[in-house]
């Protein structure tokens, strides 16, 4: 499955679609306005929410939370002393963790899953402008969740440039 993403940086009151690579719409990432941390909802075409990711406050290092349902699905944040700057560690509520790096500035990363890939984020063969693909590779996988973890990871790395 390819999804197409249209660059941009997150913010408040960011709203965008993702697509197919038929340019079908498939998600909407709905910013959350005028509120004290950062929010969005992952919905669908129909407009139903998917996945709620928010702000952890009080956290010592900038850590996102997703939800299903009201429910905690994953928590993800920088991977403590890693060689690759950009490496995060995506923490699933059931125990078992996700695995990010890669050149997250860039667009150019992997998800993987106990060292098997899940999904390639990467702009390379894309010849449309301040686009990147969201490929995912294994049918068994949760396409909401990794377009999820696409959009916390992208965050928390501008977050961090902006700040450092």
């Amino acid at each position: 499955m390819r999804f197409l993403v249209y660059d941009r940086l997150l913010g408040f009151g960011d709203d965008y679609w993702i697509v197919d690579d038929r340019g079908s719409k498939v998600f909407l990432v709905d910013g959350k306005a005028m509120r004290l941390r950062d929010r969005w909802e992952l919905k669908d075409a129909q407009g139903r929410v998917l996945i709620d990711i928010r702000q952890k406050m009080l956290a010592l290092r900038d850590t996102l939370v997703i939800e299903r349902g009201g429910e905690p699905l994953a928590r993800i944040k920088r991977k403590r002393l890693s060689l690759l700057r950009h490496h995060y560690r995506v923490s699933l509520a059931d125990g078992n963790e996700l695995d990010v790096s890669g050149r997250i500035l860039d667009r150019e990363f992997a998800i993987e899953y106990d060292g098997e890939l899940l999904a390639v984020v990467s702009r390379r063969l894309l010849t449309v402008r301040d686009t990147y693909a969201v490929d995912i590779v294994r049918d068994d996988a949760d396409p909401a969740l990794l377009i999820a973890v696409t959009v916390c990871v992208i965050h928390l790395s501008e977050k961090e440039r902006e700040e450092g």
